[in-house]
């Protein structure tokens, strides 16, 4: 991935260097030649750390920092494909921690580092792999269940701690023609943690739980005989008005300021990070509380980590000391009271920093949050390894929860079986092509050329590379990935694709004029600091000077001026389909193999 190379402080927040085996190869991404520089993808999100960044520079300026810019379709996938080819940059992110045999394979043991004790018992729990520490999360986002505060207070009604009071609290809310509680529906992602979080307040958060979770996802055991208790509670929650669905299917902030802003119910559940803590128009203050058990004994929030760090092996390599001594300070001071107030402001109330010593304020919106998140009350997301059935369960409990189908609670277990056998039983079929070495960067963008010049019928293609550029500014439109050799499917071959996706532009232009634009590359941000293109051809031919060709661009892959000068034809298309059709029909792809037909 082109890169370039700061003196910055620490920049790397999360660059942790770690150990590489000796038999392992040197990562592409490695700086040689004895520098003690430190290397780290910013997964299209260096503004995040922009703050922490700063204060990396001001505590520690001897530090040497070299950025890599990923951009591309799906970043949490590229890291793990980067992780299994033992090509991940010294600090290592990621947003899920999808493989733990390879993280402890890949990775530095943080748990003999000082810097560990500052977190609970419980966060280091969820992260532990066979007593190792070798992934930390940055920050945490709070979920629970939102409500009007300041209309709960007009009102005299208290937060219920149990369902009986939950139930005669809906009761009050509708007589007073109001709705009890709204849930997201838009995005399925929603109603399948609507349910599963529900679960967690009996069974699933146990160690009997937590083993048929891993049974499950192996296909060795079966959601019928253990869901049963909980579709019957979820049903509750559904008959005393908590799962509301709006019919206009609108995203959570909509829904969060137009029925609790405007007071048209009292709750709202979804997964939703707000940037408010009181409604703009009415002055209402937000609170959020817990998931409520049956008996009020286990209520429970749900958090998500930003993204976890981790530090190469490659740094406890003979000669890498001094780097590891660097990646170690990085994670010592993101993991201070200092690191983590960088990551904290008025605009992100919903998250707190990973330090046990660290509370909130007693009357933030997320403070029992995060008591409730030492007490060892507080769980991970369920997201990771559920990824291939979660849009379809959480699918079949939308039609639950609106009524539509024929669907219930039984019938979604059965459901839930189905899928996860239909999961299981397809996996090999997933993939559709398989890539037969490594590609680099430059090769990964010649065959996505390839690609989008047959679907758009082109004679050239002009493919914008990303690289990180000095002050942050990243490219979403360029080629940023790496293909890796193994077996492709959706997900591998996202990991390849640019952020922006549906649409293509073609142009008409000379030879000599793509050759100039190719040399100029593409300046995104007006600042002169331009990213390069590489010119992918038909054939791979010369243009003639005096020849006019059809060029075509990815989306946003070009500037207006370019557009306006070149007269572009914008066309609707998504790549991610293209290549897809594209590596289904070669079966197999390689570095200096398969044609532009």
């Amino acid at each position: 991935m082109n890169k370039k190379s700061l003196r910055r402080l620490l920049v790397l927040f999360v660059i942790i260097t770690l150990i590489l085996p000796s038999c392992a190869k040197p990562a592409e991404n490695a700086v040689e030649g004895g520098s003690d520089e430190l290397t780290w993808n910013t997964w299209g999100n260096y503004g995040r750390y922009k703050n922490f960044l700063d204060l990396l520079e001001e505590t520690n300026p001897d530090i040497e920092l070299d950025f890599i810019s990923y951009t591309g379709g799906n970043s949490t996938g590229y890291s793990w494909a980067q992780m299994r080819a033992d090509d991940i940059s010294d600090i290592f992110i990621t947003s899920q921690i999808l493989d733990e045999d390879l993280a402890k394979e890949r990775l530095v043991d943080l748990s003999g580092y000082s810097f560990i004790n500052g977190f609970s018992t419980a966060i280091l729990d969820q992260v532990a792999i066979d007593g190792g520490i070798y992934l930390l999360p940055t920050n945490n986002s709070m979920y629970g269940i939102f409500y009007n505060k300041t209309l709960m207070e007009e009102k005299g009604w208290e937060v219920p701690s149990n369902f009986t009071e939950l139930e005669a609290l809906c009761k009050e809310i509708e007589a007073e023609g109001l709705i009890p509680g709204v849930i997201g529906t838009q995005l399925t992602g929603n109603t399948f943690s609507a349910v599963f979080n529900l679960a967690k307040t009996s069974w699933l958060t146990t160690p009997e739980g937590v083993a048929w979770e891993k049974e499950f996802l192996n296909g060795n055991a079966t959601a019928a005989g253990m869901w049963e208790g909980t579709m019957d509670y979820v049903q509750r929650y559904i008959d005393i008005g908590m799962f509301h669905t709006d019919p206009e299917d609108r995203n959570n902030p909509a829904l969060i300021l137009d029925y609790l802003g405007e007071r048209k119910a009292v709750f709202f559940t979804g997964v939703l990070t707000v940037n408010i803590t009181e409604f703009p128009d009415t002055g209402d203050k937000l609170g959020m509380m817990s998931y409520i058990s049956e008996d009020g004994s286990k209520n429970i929030y749900m958090y998500s980590p930003f993204s976890y760090m981790g530090i190469s092996k490659r740094l406890m390599e003979p000669g890498n000391e001094k780097k590891l001594e660097n990646a170690i300070r990085i994670l010592s001071l993101l993991y201070s009271p200092e690191g983590q107030t960088t990551f904290i402001s008025e605009e992100t109330p919903c998250v707190m920093s990973v330090l046990n010593s660290e509370a909130v304020q007693e009357n933030s919106l997320i403070g029992d949050a995060q008591q409730a998140l030492w007490e060892g009350r507080a769980f991970p997301m369920t997201y990771a390894h559920w990824e291939n059935v979660l849009s379809e369960m959480g699918q079949a409990y939308k039609e639950w929860f609106r009524g539509e189908n024929g669907m219930d609670g039984k019938a979604c277990i059965a459901r839930m079986d189905e899928l996860q056998k239909s999961s299981l039983e397809g996996a090999e079929s997933l993939y559709f092509c398989e890539s037969t070495a490594d590609f680099s960067l430059e090769e990964t963008a010649k065959l996505a050329g390839k690609v989008l010049g047959e679907a758009a019928g082109a004679d050239a293609v002009m493919v914008p590379l990303s690289e990180f550029h000095d002050g942050g500014e990243e490219l979403k439109a360029g080629i940023s990935g790496k293909l890796y050799k193994g077996k492709i499917n959706v997900d591998v071959a996202n990991t390849i694709t640019p952020a922006f996706d549906g649409e293509y532009a073609v142009m008409t232009m000379s030879g000599k004029q793509a050759k100039e634009l190719a040399r100029a590359g593409i300046d995104a941000a007006g600042d002169g600091n331009s990213f390069p293109y590489l010119l992918v051809t038909k054939g791979d031919i010369e243009l003639e000077d005096d020849t006019v060709y059809q060029v075509a661009f990815f989306m946003q892959g070009y500037t207006e001026e370019v557009a306006e000068e070149y007269s572009a034809q914008v066309h609707e298309g998504s790549f991610r389909n293209f290549l897809r059709t594209y590596l289904e029909e070669q079966e197999t792809v390689s570095p200096d193999g398969n044609p532009w037909k």
